[in-house]
C-alpha cells in the first residue's frame, strides 16, 4: 500500500511535522496566539471552535486566506469551570446544568442523543464555511468523540461528507477506546497523520523529546497557544503553559533547528488534497 509519505510526495523514510495552534475562537488570547503562530512562527495548521465567543472574529482573519491552514475544532465540551461555551444549535442533552456543554467527555457519553450530536457537529461546520472559512481537517475537542463509536460514527460520517482528514491519536489509543477507529477511517478513504503527540506541560521539553524521537511518516503536535492575558489567567488553570506553547512556536530558532533535524514542516492542506485526488 502507499504510504501517507508517498501520497504527498514524498519518501517513505521522510520525517514530515504538523504543529498545530489549537483553540482558536474560544478566546481573544487563543485566536491572537493562533493568528501569531500561523503568520509569524511555525504552526502549519490551526483549529477553529465555532462554539467559542471569538468564533466570528477568528473567521474573520481565517476567511479567504489561502495561505492559513485551519481545521475545525468539533466542541462537545465545556471544561473551564467559570468560562462556558454552549451548542449553536437546540440540543438539550448537550447541555450541562448551568446551560454550557459537559464538562467532561464522561458526563458527554453518558447523556448526549447521537442526533443532536450530528445535528450539532453539522453546524458547527457549516457555520464556518458560511463565515467563508475552508477547513482543511476536522478535529474533536477533548478527543471526546474518537473514544466511543456511536460519537465516533458522526465524527466519520462528517468527514466523509465533508471530504476531509481528521486527527486521530495514534499508539495504543485504539486499545484504550476498545475499537479500532483508525482502520474504520483509513477503509473510508479518510486520512490521518500517521503520529500524533499532544503538548501537556513543559512545552519546550517536551517538544524537544518529540523531535528525539520523531518516527519516519507524518507526525502532529498539537499546542494551544495564548497571550499571556489577564483573561486567561483567570479562567484557564493552565494559562502559563499556553503562554509557553505561544513561545514555542513562535521561536525565530525553530525553524533553523527543524531544518538541521531534516525534518519537513507540512500542513493539513496537502493531506486533504492527496485524500480527495486518491477519491
Amino acid at each position: 500500500m502507499t504510504s501517507l509519505a508517498q501520497a504527498l510526495g514524498h519518501n517513505n523514510d521522510d520525517r514530515l511535522l504538523i504543529l498545530s495552534a489549537d483553540l482558536m475562537g474560544s478566546t481573544h488570547a487563543a485566536t491572537a496566539a493562533g493568528l501569531s503562530a500561523l503568520r509569524d512562527g511555525c504552526a502549519t495548521t490551526a483549529t477553529l471552535m465555532m462554539t467559542g465567543p471569538w468564533a466570528r472574529h477568528a473567521a474573520d482573519h481565517l476567511a479567504n486566506a489561502d495561505d492559513l491552514d485551519v481545521g475545525i475544532h468539533l466542541t462537545l465540551n465545556a471544561e473551564l469551570e467559570s468560562f462556558r461555551w454552549a451548542p449553536l444549535t437546540h440540543a438539550p442533552s448537550l447541555l450541562d446544568g448551568d446551560g454550557g456543554f459537559p464538562r467532561t467527555p464522561e458526563d458527554l457519553w453518558d447523556h448526549a442523543d447521537v442526533d443532536e450530536v450530528r445535528r450539532e457537529c453539522r453546524a458547527q461546520v457549516e457555520r464556518a464555511v458560511s463565515w467563508g472559512v475552508e477547513p482543511t481537517h476536522l478535529t474533536t475537542h477533548l478527543l471526546a468523540m474518537q473514544q466511543r463509536p456511536e460519537f465516533f460514527d458522526v465524527l466519520l460520517d462528517i468527514a466523509v461528507e465533508t471530504e476531509l482528514p481528521i486527527r486521530l491519536e495514534s499508539g495504543d489509543a485504539e486499545t484504550t477506546a476498545g475499537f479500532p477507529f483508525r482502520r474504520l477511517a483509513t477503509e473510508e478513504g479518510v486520512s490521518m497523520p500517521d503520529h500524533f503527540r499532544l503538548v501537556r506541560g513543559g512545552t519546550r521539553a517536551h517538544l524537544e523529546a518529540v523531535l528525539a524521537d520523531l518516527a519516519p511518516g507524518v507526525t502532529e503536535v498539537a499546542f494551544a497557544p495564548a497571550l499571556a492575558a489577564e483573561e486567561i489567567r483567570a479562567i484557564d488553570p493552565s494559562a502559563a503553559g499556553r503562554f509557553d506553547d505561544l513561545a514555542v512556536l513562535t521561536d525565530r530558532e525553530l525553524h533553523a533547528r527543524l531544518e538541521g533535524l531534516g525534518v519537513t514542516l507540512i500542513g493539513y492542506r496537502a493531506l486533504r488534497n492527496a485524500q480527495r485526488a486518491a477519491r
